[in-house]
Protein backbone atom coordinates (compact mmCIF):
# COMPACT_ATOMS: atom_id res chain seq x y z
CA UNK A 1 0.00 0.00 0.00
CA UNK A 2 1.29 3.41 -1.04
CA UNK A 3 2.19 5.88 1.93
CA UNK A 4 -0.34 8.59 2.56
CA UNK A 5 0.43 11.70 0.50
CA UNK A 6 2.62 14.04 3.51
CA UNK A 7 0.60 17.09 2.01
CA UNK A 8 -2.62 15.51 2.90
CA UNK A 9 -0.71 14.34 6.32
CA UNK A 10 0.40 17.66 6.94
CA UNK A 11 -2.97 19.20 6.50
CA UNK A 12 -5.03 16.90 8.39
CA UNK A 13 -2.88 17.67 10.72
CA UNK A 14 -3.17 21.30 10.93
CA UNK A 15 -7.00 20.85 10.65
CA UNK A 16 -6.61 18.72 13.87
CA UNK A 17 -4.59 21.45 16.16
CA UNK A 18 -7.38 24.06 14.48
CA UNK A 19 -9.97 22.49 15.75
CA UNK A 20 -8.06 21.49 19.39
CA UNK A 21 -7.09 25.15 19.70
CA UNK A 22 -11.09 25.97 19.33
CA UNK A 23 -12.01 23.47 21.51
CA UNK A 24 -9.59 24.13 24.51
CA UNK A 25 -10.88 27.96 23.91
CA UNK A 26 -14.09 26.82 24.32
CA UNK A 27 -13.42 24.59 27.58
CA UNK A 28 -12.32 28.10 29.10
CA UNK A 29 -14.88 29.59 31.34
CA UNK A 30 -15.91 33.50 31.27
CA UNK A 31 -15.22 34.39 35.21
CA UNK A 32 -17.80 36.80 36.27
CA UNK A 33 -16.87 37.91 39.81
CA UNK A 34 -19.27 40.17 42.00
CA UNK A 35 -17.67 41.74 44.73
CA UNK A 36 -19.90 43.45 47.44
CA UNK A 37 -18.15 45.66 50.37
CA UNK A 38 -19.18 44.61 53.55
CA UNK A 39 -22.00 42.23 53.19
CA UNK A 40 -22.29 40.18 56.47
CA UNK A 41 -22.07 36.45 56.84
CA UNK A 42 -25.74 36.89 57.42
CA UNK A 43 -27.46 38.94 55.25
CA UNK A 44 -29.19 36.18 52.52
CA UNK A 45 -32.21 34.49 52.40
CA UNK A 46 -30.25 31.53 51.72
CA UNK A 47 -27.46 32.20 54.61
CA UNK A 48 -30.12 33.04 56.94
CA UNK A 49 -31.56 36.08 56.97
CA UNK A 50 -35.62 36.11 57.80
CA UNK A 51 -35.77 40.02 56.77
CA UNK A 52 -34.02 40.65 53.87
CA UNK A 53 -35.84 39.24 50.64
CA UNK A 54 -32.92 37.98 48.10
CA UNK A 55 -34.58 35.97 45.90
CA UNK A 56 -32.12 36.20 42.99
CA UNK A 57 -29.09 35.31 45.49
CA UNK A 58 -30.97 32.21 46.61
CA UNK A 59 -31.79 31.15 43.34
CA UNK A 60 -28.29 31.64 42.27
CA UNK A 61 -27.43 29.19 44.95
CA UNK A 62 -29.98 26.54 44.38
CA UNK A 63 -28.36 26.65 40.78
CA UNK A 64 -24.84 25.95 42.15
CA UNK A 65 -22.89 25.58 45.05
CA UNK A 66 -23.33 27.69 48.45
CA UNK A 67 -19.87 27.58 50.54
CA UNK A 68 -20.10 28.28 53.94
CA UNK A 69 -16.61 28.31 55.53
CA UNK A 70 -15.39 30.95 52.98
CA UNK A 71 -12.98 33.10 53.86
CA UNK A 72 -12.26 36.72 52.65
CA UNK A 73 -10.23 38.98 54.77
CA UNK A 74 -11.09 41.20 57.72
CA UNK A 75 -10.90 44.87 55.70
CA UNK A 76 -11.31 46.13 52.70
CA UNK A 77 -7.44 46.56 50.82
CA UNK A 78 -6.40 44.04 52.36
CA UNK A 79 -8.72 42.00 50.94
CA UNK A 80 -8.94 42.70 47.53
CA UNK A 81 -4.95 42.61 47.06
CA UNK A 82 -5.37 38.96 48.46
CA UNK A 83 -7.83 38.09 45.85
CA UNK A 84 -6.31 39.79 42.98
CA UNK A 85 -2.74 38.01 44.19
CA UNK A 86 -3.55 34.92 45.86
CA UNK A 87 -1.31 35.90 48.75
CA UNK A 88 -2.27 36.96 52.16
CA UNK A 89 -1.83 40.96 52.57
CA UNK A 90 1.57 40.42 55.14
CA UNK A 91 2.87 39.70 51.32
CA UNK A 92 0.36 41.23 48.95
CA UNK A 93 0.14 44.45 51.21
CA UNK A 94 -2.94 45.31 51.18
CA UNK A 95 -3.94 48.94 50.56
CA UNK A 96 -0.28 49.57 49.54
CA UNK A 97 0.41 46.66 47.02
CA UNK A 98 3.25 47.54 45.19
CA UNK A 99 3.59 47.27 41.22
CA UNK A 100 6.11 44.64 41.46
CA UNK A 101 2.67 42.02 42.84
CA UNK A 102 1.27 40.06 39.82
CA UNK A 103 -2.77 39.43 39.88
CA UNK A 104 -4.60 36.53 37.89
CA UNK A 105 -5.75 39.24 35.07
CA UNK A 106 -2.13 39.94 34.25
CA UNK A 107 -1.71 35.77 33.96
CA UNK A 108 -4.83 35.65 32.38
CA UNK A 109 -4.15 37.59 29.68
CA UNK A 110 -1.47 35.89 28.01
CA UNK A 111 -4.08 33.11 28.18
CA UNK A 112 -6.28 34.59 25.41
CA UNK A 113 -8.45 36.19 28.08
CA UNK A 114 -10.11 39.80 27.78
CA UNK A 115 -9.91 41.39 31.23
CA UNK A 116 -12.57 44.08 32.81
CA UNK A 117 -12.50 45.54 36.52
CA UNK A 118 -15.14 48.09 37.56
CA UNK A 119 -15.55 49.76 41.20
CA UNK A 120 -13.64 49.98 43.95
CA UNK A 121 -10.42 49.50 43.46
CA UNK A 122 -8.48 50.39 46.69
CA UNK A 123 -5.47 48.75 46.22
CA UNK A 124 -3.38 52.22 45.09
CA UNK A 125 -3.19 53.61 48.38
CA UNK A 126 -6.75 55.29 46.90
CA UNK A 127 -4.44 57.61 44.91
CA UNK A 128 -4.26 57.55 40.95
CA UNK A 129 -0.66 56.17 40.87
CA UNK A 130 -0.25 54.72 37.19
CA UNK A 131 2.04 51.67 37.61
CA UNK A 132 -0.50 50.71 40.40
CA UNK A 133 -3.79 51.00 38.52
CA UNK A 134 -5.64 48.85 36.76
CA UNK A 135 -4.81 48.73 33.29
CA UNK A 136 -0.80 48.38 35.30
CA UNK A 137 -2.30 45.09 36.43
CA UNK A 138 -3.69 43.21 33.92
CA UNK A 139 -6.80 44.72 33.07
CA UNK A 140 -7.54 45.73 29.51
CA UNK A 141 -10.67 48.05 30.71
CA UNK A 142 -11.43 49.76 34.07
CA UNK A 143 -14.34 51.70 35.08
CA UNK A 144 -14.41 52.76 38.82
CA UNK A 145 -13.56 54.52 42.14
CA UNK A 146 -9.71 53.90 43.88
CA UNK A 147 -10.42 54.32 46.82
CA UNK A 148 -14.04 54.15 49.09
CA UNK A 149 -17.12 56.55 49.87
CA UNK A 150 -16.21 57.13 53.36
CA UNK A 151 -17.11 61.24 53.20
CA UNK A 152 -20.05 60.58 51.15
CA UNK A 153 -17.93 61.38 47.58
CA UNK A 154 -16.50 59.44 45.00
CA UNK A 155 -14.49 60.00 42.09
CA UNK A 156 -14.02 57.92 39.29
CA UNK A 157 -11.60 56.85 36.75
CA UNK A 158 -12.21 55.07 33.09
CA UNK A 159 -9.11 53.40 32.56
CA UNK A 160 -6.41 55.67 33.62
CA UNK A 161 -7.74 59.42 32.69
CA UNK A 162 -10.42 60.99 35.29
CA UNK A 163 -14.11 60.54 34.66
CA UNK A 164 -16.02 62.51 36.94
CA UNK A 165 -17.75 62.33 40.60
CA UNK A 166 -20.86 61.72 42.54
CA UNK A 167 -22.15 62.26 46.25
CA UNK A 168 -25.04 60.11 45.04
CA UNK A 169 -24.34 56.86 46.70
CA UNK A 170 -27.64 55.94 45.78
CA UNK A 171 -26.28 55.91 42.20
CA UNK A 172 -23.30 53.88 42.70
CA UNK A 173 -24.93 50.21 42.48
CA UNK A 174 -26.95 50.57 39.40
CA UNK A 175 -24.20 52.45 37.67
CA UNK A 176 -21.82 49.86 38.33
CA UNK A 177 -24.26 47.59 37.33
CA UNK A 178 -24.42 49.30 33.96
CA UNK A 179 -21.37 49.33 33.22
CA UNK A 180 -20.89 45.78 33.59
CA UNK A 181 -23.56 45.36 31.13
CA UNK A 182 -21.95 47.31 29.05
CA UNK A 183 -18.67 45.97 28.88
CA UNK A 184 -21.13 42.50 28.05
CA UNK A 185 -22.53 43.85 25.43
CA UNK A 186 -20.41 46.83 23.68
CA UNK A 187 -16.93 46.12 24.66
CA UNK A 188 -16.05 42.59 25.03
CA UNK A 189 -14.61 40.69 22.32
CA UNK A 190 -17.26 37.49 21.46
CA UNK A 191 -13.73 35.71 20.14
CA UNK A 192 -12.04 35.74 23.59
CA UNK A 193 -13.14 34.43 26.78
CA UNK A 194 -13.61 37.21 29.47
CA UNK A 195 -12.73 37.82 33.00
CA UNK A 196 -14.92 40.21 34.70
CA UNK A 197 -14.23 41.80 38.09
CA UNK A 198 -17.08 43.72 39.28
CA UNK A 199 -16.28 45.32 43.20
CA UNK A 200 -18.93 47.24 44.03
CA UNK A 201 -18.97 50.14 46.91
CA UNK A 202 -21.83 49.20 48.70
CA UNK A 203 -22.33 48.76 51.46
CA UNK A 204 -19.17 50.53 52.72
CA UNK A 205 -20.41 53.45 55.47
CA UNK A 206 -22.02 56.27 53.66
CA UNK A 207 -24.64 53.73 52.19
CA UNK A 208 -27.45 54.25 50.32
CA UNK A 209 -30.44 52.83 47.69
CA UNK A 210 -31.81 54.06 44.89
CA UNK A 211 -35.27 55.70 44.71
CA UNK A 212 -36.79 52.31 43.38
CA UNK A 213 -35.50 50.62 46.76
CA UNK A 214 -35.20 53.10 49.34
CA UNK A 215 -37.55 52.64 52.51
CA UNK A 216 -38.84 49.27 50.65
CA UNK A 217 -37.57 46.70 53.03
CA UNK A 218 -37.89 45.25 56.30
CA UNK A 219 -34.39 46.04 57.10
CA UNK A 220 -33.90 50.11 56.97
CA UNK A 221 -31.94 51.58 54.82
CA UNK A 222 -29.02 48.80 54.80
CA UNK A 223 -31.78 45.86 54.04
CA UNK A 224 -32.98 48.14 51.08
CA UNK A 225 -29.11 48.64 49.86
CA UNK A 226 -29.14 44.67 50.40
CA UNK A 227 -32.38 44.05 48.15
CA UNK A 228 -31.09 46.38 45.43
CA UNK A 229 -27.93 44.45 45.35
CA UNK A 230 -29.71 41.15 44.52
CA UNK A 231 -31.79 43.34 42.31
CA UNK A 232 -28.67 44.54 40.14
CA UNK A 233 -26.98 40.92 40.72
CA UNK A 234 -30.06 39.61 38.80
CA UNK A 235 -30.05 41.92 35.87
CA UNK A 236 -26.59 40.98 35.25
CA UNK A 237 -27.41 37.92 35.42
CA UNK A 238 -30.26 38.25 32.67
CA UNK A 239 -28.01 40.12 30.52
CA UNK A 240 -25.65 36.49 30.52
CA UNK A 241 -28.83 34.55 29.96
CA UNK A 242 -29.55 37.10 26.61
CA UNK A 243 -26.27 36.71 25.49
CA UNK A 244 -25.84 33.26 25.51
CA UNK A 245 -22.84 33.79 28.22
CA UNK A 246 -24.49 31.80 30.98
CA UNK A 247 -23.64 28.42 30.00
CA UNK A 248 -20.11 28.70 30.12
CA UNK A 249 -19.55 31.07 32.81
CA UNK A 250 -18.12 30.99 36.10
CA UNK A 251 -20.21 33.55 38.15
CA UNK A 252 -18.70 34.01 41.75
CA UNK A 253 -20.77 36.46 44.44
CA UNK A 254 -19.03 37.20 47.41
CA UNK A 255 -17.39 39.96 49.83
CA UNK A 256 -14.91 41.17 50.91
CA UNK A 257 -15.11 41.22 54.72
CA UNK A 258 -17.60 41.25 57.69
CA UNK A 259 -20.30 43.74 58.12
CA UNK A 260 -19.79 46.55 60.43
CA UNK A 261 -21.77 46.03 63.38
CA UNK A 262 -19.96 47.60 66.22
CA UNK A 263 -21.07 50.98 67.89
CA UNK A 264 -18.00 51.66 68.60
CA UNK A 265 -17.66 52.92 64.89
CA UNK A 266 -21.19 53.73 63.87
CA UNK A 267 -21.14 55.82 67.18
CA UNK A 268 -18.52 58.07 66.51
CA UNK A 269 -18.93 58.52 62.87
CA UNK A 270 -20.12 61.46 61.41
CA UNK A 271 -21.85 62.62 58.12
CA UNK A 272 -23.52 59.99 57.37
CA UNK A 273 -27.22 60.66 56.32
CA UNK A 274 -30.38 60.17 58.80
CA UNK A 275 -30.97 56.43 59.05
CA UNK A 276 -27.90 55.29 56.87
CA UNK A 277 -26.49 52.99 59.57
CA UNK A 278 -24.34 50.57 58.12
CA UNK A 279 -25.30 47.69 60.34
CA UNK A 280 -24.79 44.11 58.97
CA UNK A 281 -25.92 40.86 59.98
CA UNK A 282 -22.89 38.37 61.01
CA UNK A 283 -25.54 35.45 61.41
CA UNK A 284 -23.98 33.01 64.04
CA UNK A 285 -20.94 34.41 63.67
CA UNK A 286 -18.71 36.48 66.37
CA UNK A 287 -17.66 40.12 65.77
CA UNK A 288 -17.66 41.84 62.29
CA UNK A 289 -15.11 43.50 60.36
CA UNK A 290 -12.08 44.26 61.54
CA UNK A 291 -12.09 41.67 63.93
CA UNK A 292 -10.00 38.33 63.46
CA UNK A 293 -13.24 36.19 64.77
CA UNK A 294 -15.59 34.40 62.22
CA UNK A 295 -18.06 37.35 61.36
CA UNK A 296 -14.84 39.82 60.61
CA UNK A 297 -13.56 36.67 57.71
CA UNK A 298 -16.37 34.58 57.06
CA UNK A 299 -18.57 35.63 54.33
CA UNK A 300 -21.06 34.30 51.61
CA UNK A 301 -20.27 32.86 48.80
CA UNK A 302 -21.99 31.27 45.63
CA UNK A 303 -20.49 30.09 42.83
CA UNK A 304 -22.42 28.63 39.38
CA UNK A 305 -21.09 27.49 36.23
CA UNK A 306 -24.08 25.26 35.02
CA UNK A 307 -23.40 21.59 34.08
CA UNK A 308 -20.12 22.03 35.94
CA UNK A 309 -20.19 23.03 39.60
CA UNK A 310 -23.11 21.04 40.83
CA UNK A 311 -26.26 22.83 41.69
CA UNK A 312 -28.17 22.71 45.07
CA UNK A 313 -24.96 21.46 46.91
CA UNK A 314 -23.61 22.86 50.17
CA UNK A 315 -20.41 22.93 51.19
CA UNK A 316 -18.29 23.62 53.98
CA UNK A 317 -15.10 22.59 53.01
CA UNK A 318 -12.71 25.75 53.52
CA UNK A 319 -12.43 27.78 50.36
CA UNK A 320 -10.86 31.59 50.47
CA UNK A 321 -10.40 34.64 47.68
CA UNK A 322 -6.77 33.60 48.19
CA UNK A 323 -7.62 30.33 46.44
CA UNK A 324 -9.26 32.07 42.96
CA UNK A 325 -5.79 32.65 41.36
CA UNK A 326 -4.77 29.11 41.52
CA UNK A 327 -7.81 27.60 40.24
CA UNK A 328 -8.33 30.78 37.41
CA UNK A 329 -4.99 29.16 36.41
CA UNK A 330 -6.06 25.54 36.46
CA UNK A 331 -9.64 26.43 34.42
CA UNK A 332 -7.81 28.78 31.87
CA UNK A 333 -4.44 27.38 31.40
CA UNK A 334 -1.67 29.42 33.04
CA UNK A 335 0.75 29.17 35.59
CA UNK A 336 1.03 30.52 38.73
CA UNK A 337 4.16 32.74 39.35
CA UNK A 338 6.75 30.78 41.05
CA UNK A 339 9.05 33.55 42.09
CA UNK A 340 7.17 34.37 45.37
CA UNK A 341 4.73 32.36 48.08
CA UNK A 342 1.77 31.38 46.82
CA UNK A 343 -0.65 31.38 49.55
CA UNK A 344 -3.40 29.92 47.57
CA UNK A 345 -4.28 26.47 46.22
CA UNK A 346 -6.02 25.34 43.26
CA UNK A 347 -9.97 24.54 44.25
CA UNK A 348 -10.95 23.05 40.71
CA UNK A 349 -11.74 19.84 42.34
CA UNK A 350 -13.66 21.62 44.80
CA UNK A 351 -16.26 23.84 42.54
CA UNK A 352 -16.73 21.04 40.29
CA UNK A 353 -17.52 18.21 42.88
CA UNK A 354 -14.70 15.76 42.60
CA UNK A 355 -13.69 16.62 45.69
CA UNK A 356 -15.50 17.35 49.18
CA UNK A 357 -12.42 18.85 51.30
CA UNK A 358 -11.09 22.22 50.44
CA UNK A 359 -8.16 23.78 52.17
CA UNK A 360 -6.49 22.62 55.52
CA UNK A 361 -5.59 25.92 56.92
CA UNK A 362 -6.11 28.97 56.56
CA UNK A 363 -4.53 32.39 58.36
CA UNK A 364 -6.07 35.14 60.06
CA UNK A 365 -3.83 38.30 59.80
CA UNK A 366 -1.47 39.02 62.67
CA UNK A 367 -4.13 37.32 64.70
CA UNK A 368 -3.77 33.80 64.35
CA UNK A 369 -4.75 30.62 62.31
CA UNK A 370 -7.52 27.70 61.43
CA UNK A 371 -6.32 23.85 60.60
CA UNK A 372 -9.14 21.68 60.02
CA UNK A 373 -12.02 22.50 62.89
CA UNK A 374 -9.76 23.90 65.17
CA UNK A 375 -8.71 27.66 65.94
CA UNK A 376 -6.01 29.81 67.36
CA UNK A 377 -5.84 32.94 68.17
CA UNK A 378 -2.81 34.47 69.47
CA UNK A 379 -2.83 36.89 73.01
CA UNK A 380 -2.51 39.75 71.31
CA UNK A 381 -4.37 39.24 67.94
CA UNK A 382 -4.42 42.25 65.40
CA UNK A 383 -8.27 43.77 66.30
CA UNK A 384 -9.30 47.35 64.57
CA UNK A 385 -9.98 49.64 66.77
CA UNK A 386 -14.01 49.64 66.07
CA UNK A 387 -13.98 45.94 66.61
CA UNK A 388 -12.06 45.73 69.96
CA UNK A 389 -13.85 43.63 72.66
CA UNK A 390 -12.96 45.89 75.90
CA UNK A 391 -13.77 42.68 77.96
CA UNK A 392 -11.57 40.49 75.99
CA UNK A 393 -8.95 39.04 78.32
CA UNK A 394 -5.39 38.81 76.12
CA UNK A 395 -4.53 35.20 76.31
CA UNK A 396 -4.63 32.55 73.79
CA UNK A 397 -7.91 31.21 72.28
CA UNK A 398 -8.16 27.65 70.73
CA UNK A 399 -12.21 27.22 69.35
CA UNK A 400 -13.76 23.72 67.42
CA UNK A 401 -15.66 25.82 65.03
CA UNK A 402 -17.59 22.19 64.36
CA UNK A 403 -19.65 22.70 67.74
CA UNK A 404 -18.24 26.03 68.41
CA UNK A 405 -19.18 27.98 65.44
CA UNK A 406 -19.72 31.81 67.89
CA UNK A 407 -16.29 31.64 69.50
CA UNK A 408 -17.50 31.35 73.33
CA UNK A 409 -15.92 28.36 74.94
CA UNK A 410 -12.29 28.42 74.83
CA UNK A 411 -10.34 25.68 74.84
CA UNK A 412 -6.53 26.59 74.74
CA UNK A 413 -6.22 26.21 78.82
CA UNK A 414 -7.51 22.53 78.20
CA UNK A 415 -5.65 21.81 74.68
CA UNK A 416 -2.20 23.46 75.36
CA UNK A 417 -0.24 20.53 72.46
CA UNK A 418 -3.00 21.34 70.55
CA UNK A 419 -2.40 25.57 70.88
CA UNK A 420 1.69 24.61 70.61
CA UNK A 421 0.76 22.89 67.23
CA UNK A 422 -1.71 25.56 65.39
CA UNK A 423 0.87 28.27 67.16
CA UNK A 424 3.98 26.67 65.36
CA UNK A 425 1.65 26.68 62.09
CA UNK A 426 0.93 30.11 62.40
CA UNK A 427 4.25 31.01 62.29
CA UNK A 428 5.58 29.07 59.13
CA UNK A 429 2.95 30.74 57.29
CA UNK A 430 4.25 34.56 58.56
CA UNK A 431 7.20 33.59 57.22
CA UNK A 432 9.04 35.42 54.25
CA UNK A 433 8.81 34.88 50.54
CA UNK A 434 11.62 32.32 48.85
CA UNK A 435 13.93 33.79 47.02
CA UNK A 436 13.22 35.71 43.42
CA UNK A 437 15.07 33.03 41.36
CA UNK A 438 12.98 33.27 38.24
CA UNK A 439 11.29 36.50 38.38
CA UNK A 440 8.47 36.61 35.64
CA UNK A 441 8.14 39.42 33.42
CA UNK A 442 4.88 39.35 32.07
CA UNK A 443 3.58 43.08 32.32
Amino acid sequence: MDSPNPNLRSAALLVFLLLASVANAADKPNILIVFTDDQGYGDLGCYGSETNKTPRLDQLAAEGTRFTSFYSQTVCGPSRSALLTGRYPLRSKGWGMPASEITFAELIRPAGYQTACIGKWDVSNRKAILDRMPLAQGFDYYFGTLGANDGGNVRFHENNEPAGATDDMGSLTTLYTDKAIDFLKEKRDPEKPFVLYLAHTMMHTIIDASDRFRGQSDGGLYGDVVEEFDYETGRLLDVLDELGLSENTLVIYTSDNGPWNQPKYTDRKKGHPKGSIFWGASGPLRNGKGSPYEGGYRLPCIVRWPGKVPAGRVSDAMFATIDFMPTFANLAGFEVPTDRRIDGIDQTDLLLGKRDTGREHFYFNNAGVRLGNLKYLKPDAYFHGYAIEDDRPKIEELYDLESDLGEQTNLAAKEPEKVAKLRALMKSIEGSDPPETSPIQIK
